[in-house]
């Protein structure tokens, strides 16, 4: 039976871009930006090893040597909600210049501080740019990445969302091992005004920008609501330890508060299509358990990375180097698995991946539990690698289908929230983790158990509670479906009539 001819508009979709030159320069912008947010996220965890030097150095405590990565996080979570507006009203070279400029105006910053509140400055400057980047990268990838073969491109952006804050402690380890802790900044510098300037001469504008009114009233409400709670989460660890300049409930309720009315603001701007950030994302079934499922994982991210460094230098008594180095095979693991498994993804659908992935992070997280003063190093290396394989098999085909599954028009608010809940799940599951930790030590502590083993005690209480929230990842990971308008199985076939493709007219596409 021969097939009918598709409709004019579809096929002259299927064939943009339509010549070499067009294809050449999707490339060369995606790859320009892949690298920048490569660099630009590196920068999220690197000063966790540094703290040590800083202390001497600088003549600060060890907690307010955290504020150079709260604030970073809380910079993040302040901005980030605030580009989707930025991507729908400005063309794609000024962004991203915008972006490079701040994260290298930041880091010269960073790198000339005489003291601490200036290198708190810088990093404020870098966190700023970086928010930016991260949106930016994947509603320019969702724009020009046919739906058949995004999976390989997302599992390079898998790459600088999972890997980048993996490695960042190695990388800091090995620079401090041999250079001063200015050197963070000094090596990054040249790479970051590179791609600025290969950015500014090379980059085009591919998005067509609309003019929209910024709301200003969702902008203060988006920063009360994030920051406060990331604030709050942040500061559960101090307040574990009897410390900390505020109780963690004032932000958390601050933020709660401000995150209902932020809510309740856009649900009211959305029906004139101004809202700061859009949540008819969550409208789409496959959208909201891809986030929750990404928000577990991420917080088993940066839960492992804060944790295990720590079990490596407190209880075995390794070096900071050696701790650094701990994460960096699961880093290079999962980088290396990133194209793979996109490509496995475009060919066979989210599931085949998320269930197994979900299932060895939580079989690793239980044998985490285990931990103690005699546990051979080699043993926590080859469980963090582990690990590493089970988020890469998670990573890419959450994000493909979670901004996959939503309209084309959604798609710099879809990346924006990826870019919060990173950020918010990241500050969960270090708040998370620290404060069980230091809760269960501190109590054995007082039962007469020696620093070594309260220490070994209070991380195993840790992972434990890991291991129970990731319990929840795991069941929501057998309800991940691939988007429709990507090539699937019949038996993958998502059931939503939200997440049917529309044509022209609003009404549901029959293929």
């Amino acid at each position: 039976m021969p097939h009918s001819a598709p409709p004019a508009a579809e096929t002259q979709s299927a064939e943009r871009p339509d010549d070499i030159d067009n294809t050449k320069r999707n490339r060369l912008v995606i790859s320009l930006l892949l690298v920048s947010a490569f660099v630009v996220i590196l920068n999220e965890t690197i000063m966790s090893v540094a703290l040590q030097s800083l202390t001497v150095d600088l003549g600060i405590t060890v907690s307010a040597g955290q504020w150079l990565t709260t604030a970073f996080m809380l910079t993040m979570a302040v901005v980030i909600p605030v580009t989707g507006f930025l991507l729908q009203r400005f063309h794609t070279r000024p962004v991203f210049m915008a972006a490079m400029s701040l994260f290298s105006l930041g880091t010269l910053v960073s790198a000339l501080a005489p003291g601490f509140e200036a290198l708190l400055v810088g990093r404020i400057i870098q966190a700023s740019g970086t928010a930016i980047m991260m949106p930016l990268l994947m509603t320019t990838v969702m724009t020009l990445v046919p739906p058949a073969s995004r999976g390989r491109t997302m599992g390079n952006i898998a790459i600088v969302i999972s890997v980048a804050p993996a490695i960042g402690p190695t990388v800091s380890g090995l620079i401090l091992s041999v250079l001063d802790w200015r050197w963070l900044f000094w090596l990054v510098l040249p790479i970051a005004v590179g791609a600025l300037v290969l950015g500014a001469t090379r980059i085009q504008n591919v998005t067509t920008p609309r003019r929209l009114p910024i709301d200003v009233l969702s902008v203060i409400l988006s920063a009360l609501a994030f920051g406060g709670i990331i604030y709050g989460l942040s500061q559960f660890g101090e307040a574990a330890e009897g410390g900390g300049p505020v109780p963690p409930w004032l932000p958390l309720v601050v933020g709660g508060v401000a995150l209902v009315l932020f809510v309740l603001r856009q649900r009211s701007l959305q029906r004139a299509d101004r809202a700061l950030l859009d949540l008819r994302t969550f409208k789409s079934r496959t959208f909201t358990i891809s986030i929750l499922v990404i928000s577990v994982s991420m917080m088993a991210l940066f839960g492992t990375i804060i944790l295990l460094p720590l079990y490596v230098q407190n209880v075995l008594g390794l070096s900071p180097v050696v701790a650094g180095l701990l994460l960096f095979p699961g880093g290079l693991t999962m980088g290396l698995l990133g194209p793979v498994v996109g490509r496995i993804y475009d060919k066979r659908g989210p599931r085949v991946l998320v269930v197994p992935g979900a299932i060895l992070v939580s079989l690793v997280f239980w044998g985490l539990t285990m931990l103690s003063e005699t546990t051979p190093f080699l043993m926590v290396m080859v469980a963090h690698v582990f690990l590493s394989i089970g988020l890469a098999l998670m990573f890419t085909p959450l994000l493909t289908s979670a901004l996959g599954s939503v309209r084309p028009q959604l798609y710099s608010h879809g990346s924006a929230i990826v870019g919060t809940v990173q950020q918010l799940a990241g500050a969960a599951g270090t708040a998370l983790f620290i404060s069980v930790m230091t809760i269960q030590a501190t109590a054995l502590l007082d039962d007469g158990v020696s620093e070594v083993a309260a220490e070994a005690g209070g991380i195993q209480a840790a992972f434990f509670c890991g291991a129970i929230v990731f319990m929840f990842a795991v069941v929501a990971a057998f309800f991940i479906r691939k988007p429709v308008d990507a090539p699937v199985d019949a038996a993958e076939a998502p059931v939503d009539a939200a997440e049917a493709p529309v044509d022209g007219a609003g009404v549901p596409a029959v293929h």
